[in-house]
């Protein structure tokens, strides 16, 4: 969309059972106001490093740690959301957030795209059609708001300096399952005191070494997939593949549209 006009309505659809991407300093925050937050975990075939021109391909790499499944090399991208079923906790009676000046980056963000290579659709959005009239927001297909490109530009740096702090996060709390990259997620949701304390500990130690992927542990993924047919073709690579275990600690979040902005 080459141009496009937005003033939020204050509808609140927007706030409303949604899982929000938070940065690893957002999810600690979150948690101490005694909110709740997941993980959600994808697995992308690695078996050779694109090539450098090849933008979409760098994007997801910086923003996910080397790993292994099986004999299969891979990349794993670990998403930390808030969810909530229902209004934001920080929603008000009045549809005003609670925390409006400690939101997070996304909500900052919204109704823009984090992720340079998805494109804003209104047909995507919970807005009203009266909210796509008024302010500029986009103009020959660039974001003309140089409040919200901070703020992307923010969300794009922490989500990838916080990449091996994720990596150290899983292997402290034994997560080693993810969906396939553009099927699904895993999610794992462990209690908020046990995530909040892991997730503390790991960002303190990983403080000075969040660039650096020689801290990343060597761990070995399983990969998981509702198809049948992915589960026999990564099986044919070398991969530990296998369909969802409804009696796991894991839960399996399937779709068959694009991956969501991360």
């Amino acid at each position: 969309m080459n141009d496009l006009d937005f003033d939020c309505t204050m509808c609140g659809k927007c706030c409303h059972g949604l899982r929000l991407a938070l940065t690893v300093d957002e999810a600690r925050a979150w948690l101490r106001r005694g909110g709740r937050v997941e993980l959600m975990c994808e697995a992308i075939p690695w078996p050779v490093e694109p090539a450098a021109e090849n933008r979409e391909a760098q994007y997801r790499r910086a923003r996910s740690f080397p790993a292994a499944s099986g004999t299969l090399p891979v990349r794993i991208a670990v998403l930390l959301v808030a969810t909530f079923d229902g209004a934001c906790p920080n929603l008000g009676a009045d549809m005003r957030c609670g925390i409006y000046h400690e939101r997070p980056l996304v909500c900052r963000i919204y109704p823009a795209e984090i992720n340079p290579f998805v494109v804003l659709a209104p047909a995507n959005k919970g807005c009203p059609p009266d909210a796509w009239q008024g302010t500029p927001m986009i103009r020959h297909g660039q974001l003309i708001d140089s409040e919200v490109q901070a703020s992307i530009d923010q969300a794009r740096a922490a989500s990838a300096r916080d990449v091996s702090i994720k990596a150290q996060l899983c292997a402290a709390l034994g997560v080693e399952h993810a969906a396939l990259a553009n099927e699904g997620f895993v999610t794992y949701a462990p209690e908020s005191d046990v995530l909040l304390a892991a997730l503390d500990a790991t960002a303190d130690e990983m403080h000075d070494k969040a660039h650096d992927h020689r801290h990343t542990p060597a761990t070995q993924w399983n990969v998981i997939s509702n198809r049948h047919e992915t589960v026999e073709t990564l099986t044919s690579v070398g991969a530990l593949a296998a369909p969802p275990a409804t009696t796991h600690a894991y839960g399996y979040l399937g779709f068959f549209a694009a991956t969501p902005a991360s």
